[in-house]
């Protein structure tokens, strides 16, 4: 049987297309989110409570999962998942971020693209309702890595951003913590406690309800991005480690991202972010040991409390916390979601 010039060219588009799309379908895919480390109390938090965080955790992660199953981007996906975070009171990020000492709330963000190593950062910003997309907007629209203050809300004023008022990050829950976290210090200065121990002992009580999420697209590129309101009754300006890239945010291609979640201070000091990826990028470690090295081993001997989300370049996650819960939640390819608060599920 001889093929006709037709037959031939019709066989010709066939087959690459064939190809490329079973190589697409072939590719690993993989996100991870988490909503804050701490002192998460399973006895004193209710069945509905439970089934609150749960679902918010899976409609974030679901959405982020949805584009990446699309064939769209990982910055994208993080994105979307960090948003709907932000945009729910059940954490410590956007609506329902904690109070500053003064009353009022601060807020950081940053965004890695693990493709061009580019990055986007926000701190100390007081009108932005989802920080996280000012963020990319620094990344992808300025020069610079990192703004702070009323010059990030100018830089989104000329982004076409939209300013809010800062009672629209205002909760009851946030303000009965405030109201507790002033009494106690209020306490100990007439005990004459300095502002620094106060501030410890209210981190070792406390829950960090930072947001995040790593994400491995099709294409095999990685992305992550942290949400935070800061601590508690932070003062002059207090900057944590959501914002610093290596610290609290990092990735990069063909070796890891990270998100991380915990005491800011500890993580900046001891570049928890990017000393995973560097485990992993120098030493071959896999993104399991490396995590629980750095959270587990070289955290707690530092002191310093919290956990991380972080993904490698084949979608292998890792999820490993020093306190007593974590929420999270991951998806990777077509399995189904998996939604975690405790260590044991």
């Amino acid at each position: 049987m001889k093929f006709g010039h037709t037959m031939l060219a019709t066989f010709a588009l066939i087959l690459p297309l064939s190809t490329s799309a079973v190589w697409a379908q072939g590719k690993p895919y993989a996100i991870a989110i988490h909503g804050g480390a701490g002192t998460i109390d399973k006895a004193a938090m209710s069945p509905e409570q439970q089934q609150a965080y749960r679902q918010t955790l899976t409609q974030a992660v679901n959405a982020g999962h949805e584009i990446l199953a699309k064939g769209g981007d990982s910055l994208s996906a993080i994105t979307a998942a960090i948003v709907i975070l932000e945009n729910s009171p059940l954490f410590n990020a956007g609506k329902g971020a904690v109070y500053t000492y003064d009353g009022g709330h601060e807020l950081d963000a940053a965004i890695m693209d693990g493709h061009t190593m580019a990055a986007g950062a926000v701190a100390g910003v007081k009108h932005i309702a989802n920080p996280i997309e000012l963020a990319r907007a620094v990344m992808q629209s300025s020069p610079h890595v990192l703004l702070s203050g009323a010059g990030a809300e100018e830089f989104a004023l000329e982004q076409q951003f939209s300013l809010v008022p800062q009672s629209y990050f205002d909760t009851e829950a946030r303000w009965q913590q405030w109201q507790q976290a002033k009494t106690k210090m209020q306490q100990d200065k007439a005990q004459a406690r300095d502002y620094h121990a106060s501030i410890n002992q209210m981190i070792l009580k406390d829950k960090f309800g930072t947001v995040g999420a790593v994400a491995l697209d099709k294409h095999g590129n990685l992305a992550a991005g942290t949400s935070t309101g800061g601590m508690t009754a932070k003062r002059f300006g207090r900057v944590g480690d959501s914002p610093i890239i290596g610290a609290g945010t990092y990735a990069e291609n063909g070796v890891c991202a990270v998100s991380a979640t915990g005491h800011g201070e500890y993580f900046i000091r001891y570049q928890v972010a990017g000393d995973i990826c560097a485990r992993v990028k120098y030493q071959g470690t896999s993104i399991i040991q490396a995590s629980d090295q750095v959270i587990n081993q070289r955290l707690i001997s530092a002191g310093g409390s919290g956990g991380v989300i972080a993904i490698d370049h084949r979608g292998n996650i890792a999820t490993p916390f020093n306190t007593e819960g974590m929420y999270r939640a991951t998806r990777k390819n077509d399995d189904a979601v998996q939604v975690m608060i405790w260590r044991e599920q």
